[in-house]
């Protein structure tokens, strides 16, 4: 018991670097860095989290009126832009899975900052197919949903979806090829956990939103009452078709 709270005091006591200028301090994005990229954020629509023009309100975007996507609402916690796109791409392809916790705590801080959110009842994963599973070894989503879920006191389901046909990589695929990519993907193998319930999408990032809005599709046919993404980084409108 003494070498583990000693242990605990000196990892207190030790400096570390910041993700993104390495500057050393308690934590993992210093204040700094944290002001520049992830000071005040952009106004963007509730539902899909895209920026809006400076000085709009944050309502619904002429998109999402005309054709409302299947989720309900979306909470991002920083653009997927330069520095902070490489932490993504550590986490994803580089097995750095102390980024996820940081990624966990920016989306809690995001989710606190929007006044009467309605909070999910649990959250879901998006899942990784089995092979891609095996070849990166772990799923960034899950790592990202498990800190997330103390965070917010919020269950975390890693099964409540299963992603049952494998796919390109979105990043891969533009328009059509992209949408009939993602069609007939995930699967709910309880309905009785999601009927009737709010349900959390957990994500790195969302580009285009048509993974995350099929999985909100099979969420609601299966009985969800109401789907919201919480996603680290939203990909500006002019680099969706360059990522996934």
């Amino acid at each position: 018991m003494r070498s583990a709270l000693w242990k605990v005091g000196l990892t207190a006591l030790l400096p570390c670097g910041c993700v993104l200028c390495g500057a050393y301090g308690r934590d993992a994005l210093c204040p700094p860095c944290r002001e520049q990229f992830l000071g005040a954020g952009d106004v963007r629509c509730p539902v899909c989290a895209e920026p809006l023009p400076d000085g709009a309100a944050a309502v619904p975007c002429g998109r999402c009126i005309a054709k409302r996507p299947a989720y309900d609402a979306t909470v991002v916690a920083a653009s997927y832009a330069m520095p902070l796109d490489r932490l993504v791409l550590e986490l994803k392809f580089g097995g750095r899975l102390a980024h996820a916790l940081l990624f966990a705590q920016l989306i809690a801080r995001a989710v606190d900052a929007v006044p009467g959110l309605e909070r999910p009842a649990l959250l879901c994963p998006v899942p990784l197919g089995p092979a891609r599973l095996a070849e990166r070894g772990f799923n960034q989503a899950l790592e990202i949903a498990r800190p997330l879920g103390r965070l917010l006191d919020i269950a975390v389901a890693p099964r409540l979806t299963l992603r049952v046909q494998e796919t390109a990589a979105q990043s891969k695929l533009r328009g059509v090829a992209r949408r009939a990519n993602m069609a007939h993907v995930f699967a709910v193998p309880d309905r009785a956990q999601v009927a009737g319930r709010h349900v959390g999408i957990v994500d790195d990032v969302m580009s285009s939103g048509r993974t995350l809005h099929e999985l909100a599709a099979v969420l609601k046919r299966h009985g969800a009452a109401r789907v919201t993404n919480l996603v680290f980084a939203r990909t500006p409108p002019h680099r969706q078709e360059s990522h996934h």
